[in-house]
C-alpha cells in the first residue's frame, strides 16, 4: 500500500465518519421535536436508533473498505499509514477523539484485532476556552436571592415551538421552591452566589430537563434541574430538583440515554460530574449517548485505580453466582463479570443454552429503555488485561470455569468479552447490616424495581434477592440478566382458585413456556427474614395477584409507553 492509497482510504473513512456523526447530532433535535409534539413512541425509537448508529456505521464501513481496497486486509501494519493520514485531517477538530475512536473501531472490525485502551484514549481532548463560555452556559449572580426574570430566561433557553401552559405561574412555582430549598440546604452557611445553566435541553422518554447548578463561594456546587412535561394544553414545569441524591438517580445509566441539544459533549459531561461527583466520569458520557467514549473512559478509570492503589481484582463479596463469575477491586467504582462455561449445581432451570445465549440477554438490556431499575452493561470484546491485576483465587476460578471465554496468555489474560457494570452492594449483603428503617425502605424499593422492570417488558424469573443490588443512594436495581424473559411471553397463572384437598395436576402444568404464579413471588425472593417478606407483601400486595401482571401485559401489547417516575413526588411543584 503506497501513500496515495493510504490517503484515499483515509478520505473514504472521514467521509463515512462525517455522515455517521451528522446523523448522530441530528437525533437530539428530533427528540426535542418529539417532546414538543408529544410523540412518545418516537422518543423511544430515537433512543434505539442512536444506540445502533455507531456499530451499524462501523460494520458498513469495514465492509466497504475491504471491497473497495481489497489489499488492505493483507497486513494490519499497513493501517498505520491510513491512521496517520486520518489523524492529520481531524487534528484540531472538537470531535477528533470520537473520530479517532471510529477509525480504530473500523480497524478492529477489519482485522478482528483486540480492544486496546491506548488506541482509543485521546492524548489531546479539545475543550472550549473562556472566550467560548457563552456557547454552553447561562450564568447569573444571585447572592442568595432568585430573580424572577432570570427564571423566565432559563425556561426560554430551549426556544420550544410549543407554548407553555402558563409560564408566569411556572416562574412563581420555581422561585418559591428554590427559595425554600436554599433555606433548607444552607441554614448553617452562606447561600449560593450564582446560578449556572447548561444551554441545552436534555430529552428522554416523555420528559425534558433543563440542567444547571447553584455555585458556592467555596467551590461547591448543588444541582438545579427543572423537569418539564408536555400536556394537551402545553408545556409545564413538573418538578424542581436540588438534591444530589435524586440527581444521581435521575442521570444513572439505568434508564435510556439522554438526548442533549448541545454538541459540546466534553463540557456536558464535566458539568454533570460537577453536580454528581460520585458518578464516574465515564458513565456520564454513556448517559448522554456517547457510549463508545464512555467505554474508553471507564477502562481508563479502571486502569488508573489499579495503578494508583496497587489493588487486585478479587471475587466479589456475597454468594457466588451460579451463571456468572463476578469480580472487582475494593476501591473500584465498577464490577466486572464473565459467564461460566456451564452453571454451578445451584442452577434453577432445566435448560442452559450456553454463554452466547446469556450474553445476548445482557446486550438486550443495553439496547432497551431500562426503566430506572436495570443497570446498563458496558461490554468489551476481545480485550487483554495484565494477569497481575487478578489475585490467584480469581485466576483459578476464571481459567477453571470460564476458559471458553478467558485465555491465559503468559503475562496477560485475553477475554473474549468482559461485562462491566457500576458497582453495587448485593441486596442480601446490604440487609445484613442495614438498620430496620433502611431494610424496610429496601423492600419497598425492591417492589418498585420489579414493577419498573415489568413496564419495560422485562420479567426476571429468578426473583432471588441476590440478583438485585443497592446503590449508595439506597436505590434497588436488577443487575443479573441470565434469567430475564419478555414479560409478554410469560404465562400468568394461579393456584389460588384451587380448593383444599384438590389433588389433580393443574392445567397450567402442561403449558409450554415459562409459567409464573404471582402468589409465589415472596417465597421466590429467598429472604430468611419473615418480617421483611411481610413488609414486601403489605406494600406491594398487587404484585401477588394475576390482575396486575395481566394488565401490564395488555398495556405493553397495545404499544403503550410506560410511565416511569424518575424523581420522588416530593420534588413536584405542579398539580396538573
Amino acid at each position: 500500500m503506497n501513500e496515495k492509497s493510504e490517503q484515499k482510504i483515509a478520505n473514504h473513512l472521514l467521509e463515512e465518519f462525517n455522515s455517521f456523526y451528522q446523523e448522530f447530532l441530528e437525533i437530539p433535535d428530533k427528540a426535542k421535536a418529539a417532546f414538543e409534539s408529544r410523540l412518545h413512541q418516537e422518543s423511544l425509537r430515537l433512543s434505539s436508533l442512536r444506540l445502533g448508529l455507531y456499530s451499524g456505521s462501523i460494520k458498513k464501513e469495514s465492509s466497504l473498505i475491504t471491497e473497495m481496497f481489497s489489499y488492505v486486509k493483507e497486513d494490519e501494519k499497513r493501517w498505520i499509514g491510513v491512521e496517520f493520514c486520518f489523524k492529520k485531517m481531524v487534528e484540531g477538530e472538537y470531535h477528533a477523539d470520537l473520530a479517532l475512536a471510529y477509525i480504530h473501531s473500523v480497524r478492529r472490525k477489519i482485522y478482528a484485532s483486540e480492544w486496546l485502551s491506548e488506541d482509543y484514549a485521546s492524548r489531546d481532548i479539545r475543550r472550549l476556552d473562556d472566550s467560548q463560555y457563552d456557547e454552553c452556559f447561562y450564568r447569573r449572580d444571585i447572592q442568595g436571592v432568585v430573580p424572577r426574570d432570570m427564571v423566565f430566561q432559563i425556561l426560554q433557553l430551549e426556544s420550544f415551538s410549543t407554548h407553555f401552559q402558563d409560564i408566569r405561574r411556572d416562574v412563581e412555582l420555581i422561585v418559591n421552591r428554590l427559595e425554600k430549598n436554599i433555606k433548607a440546604y444552607d441554614r448553617q452557611g452562606p447561600g449560593p452566589i450564582s446560578i449556572e445553566v447548561f444551554k441545552a435541553g436534555f430529552y428522554r422518554n416523555r420528559g425534558a430537563y433543563l440542567v444547571g447548578r447553584f455555585n458556592y463561594k467555596d467551590g461547591r456546587h448543588r444541582p438545579l434541574i427543572i423537569a418539564l412535561l408536555n400536556g394537551k394544553a402545553g408545556i409545564y414545569v413538573d418538578a424542581v430538583i436540588n438534591s444530589s441524591t435524586y440527581a444521581h438517580n435521575m442521570f444513572s445509566s439505568t434508564l435510556a440515554n439522554f438526548h442533549v441539544t448541545n454538541d459540546y459533549y466534553h463540557e456536558v459531561c464535566l458539568f454533570l460530574k460537577s453536580i454528581m461527583p460520585k458518578r464516574p466520569l465515564g458513565l456520564h458520557y454513556s448517559t448522554i449517548g456517547y457510549n463508545h467514549l464512555g467505554k474508553v473512559a471507564v477502562m481508563k478509570e479502571i486502569e488508573d485505580q489499579i495503578s494508583s492503589s496497587g489493588e487486585q481484582f478479587a471475587i466479589s463479596p456475597g454468594a457466588r453466582g451460579t451463571v456468572a463469575i463476578g469480580f472487582s477491586t475494593p476501591g473500584s467504582a465498577y464490577h466486572a463479570k464473565v459467564i461460566r462455561n456451564v452453571p454451578t449445581d445451584g442452577y434453577k432451570w432445566d435448560e442452559y443454552h450456553g454463554v452466547d445465549w446469556v450474553l445476548k440477554k445482557y446486550t438486550r438490556v443495553h439496547d432497551i429503555n431500562r426503566s430506572d431499575s436495570m443497570l446498563d452493561n458496558i461490554i468489551f470484546y476481545k480485550i487483554r488485561l495484565p494477569k497481575c491485576w487478578f489475585d490467584q483465587e480469581l485466576l483459578d476460578e476464571l481459567l477453571g470455569f470460564a476458559n471458553e471465554s478467558v485465555w491465559d496468555e503468559g503475562e496477560f489474560l485475553l477475554f473474549r468479552y468482559l461485562i462491566v457494570q457500576r458497582k453495587m452492594t448485593p441486596l442480601p449483603v446490604y440487609l445484613e447490616t442495614a438498620s430496620e428503617k433502611l431494610a424496610e425502605n429496601a423492600m419497598i424499593n425492591l417492589g418498585y424495581c420489579i414493577k419498573n422492570n415489568a413496564a419495560a417488558n422485562i420479567f426476571n424469573k429468578d426473583l432471588d434477592a441476590r440478583n438485585y443490588g443497592v446503590t449508595a443512594f439506597a436505590k434497588i436495581y436488577l443487575y443479573d440478566y441470565d434469567a430475564i424473559e419478555s414479560l409478554g411471553d410469560v404465562k400468568i397463572r394461579t393456584n389460588l382458585d384451587r380448593f383444599d384437598g384438590e389433588e389433580d395436576i393443574p392445567d397450567w402444568y402442561f403449558e409450554d413456556g415459562y409459567v409464573f404464579l404471582p402468589e409465589e413471588l415472596p417465597s421466590g425472593l429467598c429472604l430468611r427474614d419473615q418480617r421483611l417478606r411481610k413488609i414486601f407483601d403489605r406494600k406491594h400486595s398487587e404484585l401477588l395477584a394475576m390482575d396486575y401482571w395481566e394488565s401490564v401485559q395488555n398495556r405493553l401489547a397495545a404499544g403503550k409507553v410506560p410511565r416511569v417516575s424518575v424523581y420522588p413526588d416530593s420534588e413536584r411543584v405542579s398539580s396538573i
